[in-house]
């Protein structure tokens, strides 16, 4: 299979999955497996092509993430700068335990096995917060206080762990500190800005140097493919839970979980 073929596979499954609750890396583990992309370059891509994933989240919520718009009155500003404040504080433990235990989590953890349980295990977690919906009491940002965001960010760090899903662990996270799906969904979104952009840039830190002419031009066209899918998979989520909630993707991550455990 041609490399640019592979890149728009993993690119679709990277948009696709990315903000959903179901885990982007643990589905790119479980593709690479078929389309048998490896090796240290495989790696570098599944993290970097994220990128794109990044940069359709600052489009779609340019107007509420930023704060110097000429168009904005004093307040919006404010809750702007409010927002970034928050997602800073939530983005450091993610900060401290990526750098601490990254590399030994992606050397002993990044397999089949790993994120089928963890699928499971956060479908299960899903569907109990679900039967306590009627606790959710943020419906805004103003109302998240700094406490809930730090602990939002610390329980993001479960993510670290594929097949747990980061979207999944934020949501999970927010849902327990009582806010509503539609804030819970939007404060996984903007924490993912610094938190896949560390990773990122470490990535690209670690390896850039290695990477061939070649490699750069199917990285790249996975970044703009990424950015395209995970504009419309945004949309699409956010208009879905005003109506509905995460069930749905609990037992999509359950089935999918006891698939992979018989499969492999």
């Amino acid at each position: 299979m041609h490399d640019i073929l592979k890149s728009f596979i993993l690119s679709l499954v990277e948009g696709v999955t990315e903000f959903l609750p179901i885990s982007s890396t643990g589905h790119l583990i479980l593709v690479n497996k078929w389309v048998q992309f490896s090796g240290s370059f495989s790696n570098s891509f599944n993290v970097i092509i994220q990128f794109g994933a990044i940069l359709s989240v600052i489009v779609l919520y340019w107007h509420k993430l930023y704060p110097f718009s000429a168009k904005k009155s004093g307040l919006e500003r404010k809750a702007s700068f409010d927002i970034w404040k928050k997602v800073i504080v939530g983005f450091i433990p993610a900060m401290v335990l990526g750098f601490l235990f990254g590399d030994f989590i992606e050397e002993k953890l990044f397999n089949p096995t790993t994120v089928a349980i963890m699928l499971i295990i956060g479908g299960i977690a899903i569907l109990l917060l679900e039967k306590r919906s009627d606790s959710f009491k943020i419906n805004s940002f103003d109302e998240l206080t700094y406490k809930n965001a730090f602990i939002i960010g610390t329980i993001q760090c479960l993510a670290m762990i594929p097949g747990t899903s980061r979207s999944a662990s934020t949501i999970i996270g927010g849902m327990l500190r009582g806010t509503s799906r539609e804030i819970a969904a939007e404060y996984s979104f903007f924490l993912a800005i610094p938190t896949m952009a560390g990773a990122t840039a470490y990535s690209l830190l670690k390896n850039g140097l290695s990477i061939s002419s070649g490699e750069w031009t199917t990285l790249l066209s996975g970044i703009f493919f990424s950015f395209l899918i995970a504009m419309a998979v945004i949309s699409f989520f956010m208009n879905y839970i005003k109506k509905h909630d995460f069930k749905i993707f609990a037992y999509y991550r359950i089935v999918l979980g006891i698939l992979v455990l018989l499969l492999f």
